[in-house]
């Protein structure tokens, strides 16, 4: 019997009995992402990977255990798509530029960020980015240790990040409105400063500007 409890990408993809494979991994990873940008994670289940695949939900348990290994082989699908710029030196840019390249990853799959927050895993296309995270990180003087943890804050940060964006909706415009009232009062001098320094900040460079602090901070 298979044991489960290891990763899915250290199981043979195929068994060694019985009839012979018609699926592949990549192939039920992309129906399980089809199923996920169309109707969100909560759609996400055999029956409805195994019909976007034209068959039945029982012949699936042939190829993964169930629906975890199908989320794990997801966000390890995700993130061969993310762009990893060479290294340039300096190492907060280019843990920025991860990140940002790991943010628009996940405007194209809303249900992302909240698989990256809550069942972190790692794959072979999650190896890549880690190692091109260590390539980034090689002459810091940081462990092995405080440097997954690097790796781990960015992932979550900007998963954050993703999740608070796709949830604000029309908030961010009730604050700032808000805010203005009570500006125009007079009586708080420091939120008319504050709003003086919002004026200058984009939706395009809060979030590396934010990021850059905080990685600034981490690698000091």
């Amino acid at each position: 019997m298979a044991d489960y409890d290891e990763p899915i990408w250290l199981r043979p993809e195929r068994a060694a009995t019985g009839r012979p494979a018609v699926r592949s991994r990549p192939e039920i990873t992309a129906a399980a992402l089809a199923v996920a940008d169309r109707g969100g994670l909560d759609t996400v289940s055999m029956r409805n990977v195994a019909a976007e695949l034209g068959t039945g939900g029982a012949s699936l348990y042939r190829y993964v255990s169930g629906r975890d290994d199908l989320l794990d082989l997801m966000v390890d699908a995700t993130a061969a798509d993310i762009a990893l710029p060479p290294p340039t030196g300096d190492p907060v840019a280019d843990l920025v530029a991860v990140a940002e390249g790991l943010h628009a990853v996940m405007t194209r799959h809303p249900w992302l960020p909240e698989l990256v927050l809550t069942r972190p895993s790692l794959g072979p296309n999650g190896i890549e980015v880690l190692d091109h995270v260590l390539a980034v990180l090689a002459d810091h003087p940081g462990d092995g240790r405080s440097k997954l943890e690097v790796f781990a804050l960015l992932n979550a940060v900007t998963a954050t990040f993703a999740l608070n964006e796709r949830a604000a909706g029309t908030r961010p415009a009730h604050a700032a409105a808000y805010l203005a009232h009570v500006a125009t009062e007079g009586d708080h001098p420091r939120i008319t400063a504050l709003l003086g320094d919002l004026a200058t900040v984009t939706d395009d460079d809060h979030r590396p500007k934010a990021l850059a602090k905080l990685l600034s901070g981490l690698l000091a």
